[in-house]
């Protein structure tokens, strides 16, 4: 039963991940933002990874392009109004785009896990900050969460 505690057992829990791993582990943490984006591109970027299947290269580039498209249209239309509502929006699209990096650019080590957490971290961040509310760690927890559950379930 493997527990996670600080964001140093987090990413080293990611670096043992397959690259496959990574983006099934990284589209849970994009569903678990996908209510911060408005963009149904974003949430569809990622529909095609499955607990089962390899995503083919080409579903790989075409998500990736999607995802990156809403990340930059999001950032234009939020960056110069500082819309911190539309800010999240952008981040769950980065995140998106950060799980579908193409393969030759995702590197090992869980850099595209990491990428993907880090970016629903910060959407969340901007949520909250949207909302009125302080930022905390109720995000990083939840992550660790699910990375503890997709461990243990083997």
């Amino acid at each position: 039963m493997t527990t996670i505690h600080s964001d140093t057992e987090f990413k080293a829990a990611l670096s043992q991940l397959t690259l496959a791993q990574q983006r099934q582990l990284g589209k849970r943490f994009i569903e678990h933002v996908i209510e911060l984006s408005d963009n149904p591109s974003v949430n569809g970027a990622v529909t095609f990874i499955t607990t089962n299947g390899q995503p083919t290269d080409e579903e790989i580039a075409a998500g990736y392009k999607a995802a990156k498209t809403a990340a930059i249209d999001s950032y234009t239309l939020c960056g110069h109004e500082g819309d911190w509502g539309r800010q999240a929006g952008h981040f769950v699209a980065a995140a998106a785009a950060a799980c579908l990096t193409p393969e030759p650019h995702a590197g090992q080590g869980g850099r595209v896990a990491w990428s993907t957490a880090m970016n629903a971290r910060m959407a969340r961040v901007c949520a909250k900050i949207a909302d009125g509310q302080g930022a905390d760690d109720t995000e990083v927890k939840k992550q660790y969460e699910i990375l503890e559950a997709f461990l243990n379930t083997g």
